[in-house]
């Protein structure tokens, strides 16, 4: 189980992300829900520990870090997908160019041999080869990002940052939701979004819910409606 309480992150002027408060578990998928681009991304990078929080407690399987603290485990348990400015990918690269950086990132001992052409093969991703990134329809690019995150087999955690810029709930949520209840390999997934969606009833939190300062980390629950340390992202 991910779980934070009181994160926060300061900025130079104002707060970069409010005093936030979720838990989600392997086999879920959460939705966090923030107005602000900018908090929303910064809430994917902590949440996947590639930006350090200026306050806070994080718990990642029973393990627990304060926000002045490295929490490197998490990191390298973690990957998020799609971050706006970050590792979104570039218009002008190809699918098939993208697999190859993707995969590249993988570290070696998990990645061994593994080359894009057959890649792209095994995950039925051919036809979309030879695309440029900024082509692919929206329910096609999380498929392809969210499979190249999984490629390394000790990801266990997804944040997914913004999907719902890219296009309606049916074009992303079914598929995180596929992700997430997949028996065969049950992962913890966060999606930061602008809004729930309509008939969404699954867990939710929002930025700046502001959770208790003491006690157990708080369930989902419905969406309200100093420069920062960054880590690599990928």
């Amino acid at each position: 189980m991910l779980g934070v309480q009181q994160l926060s992150i300061g900025g130079r002027r104002d707060e970069l992300l409010p005093a936030t408060s979720l838990q989600v578990r392997r086999g879920e998928l959460l939705l966090v829900s923030g107005k602000r681009a900018d908090q929303r991304t910064a809430l994917a990078l902590a949440l996947s520990g590639r930006l350090k929080p200026s306050a806070g407690h994080f718990r990642w399987d029973g393990a627990e870090w304060n926000g002045s603290t490295r929490i490197k485990t998490l990191r390298q348990a973690s990957a998020v997908v799609d971050s706006p400015g970050v590792n979104e990918p570039e218009q002008h690269l190809s699918v098939r160019d993208l697999a190859t950086e993707d995969l590249a990132l993988i570290p070696r001992r998990y990645r061994g041999s593994l080359l894009s052409e057959p890649w792209l093969k095994v995950n039925r991703f051919e036809d979309i080869a030879g695309l440029w990134a900024e082509q692919l329809p929206a329910a096609r690019r999380i498929d392809l990002l969210t499979a190249l995150a999984l490629a390394n087999p000790h990801t266990d955690l997804l944040v997914v940052d913004s999907p719902d810029r890219h296009g309606d709930p049916g074009d992303w949520l079914p598929k995180l939701e596929e992700l997430a209840y997949d028996a065969g390999r049950p992962l913890a997934v966060v999606a930061v979004v602008m809004s729930v969606p309509d008939g969404w009833t699954g867990p939710t939190a929002a930025i700046g819910n502001a959770g208790p300062p003491d006690g157990d980390l708080p369930a989902g629950r419905p969406a309200e409606s100093s420069t920062p340390e960054t880590e690599d992202a990928k």
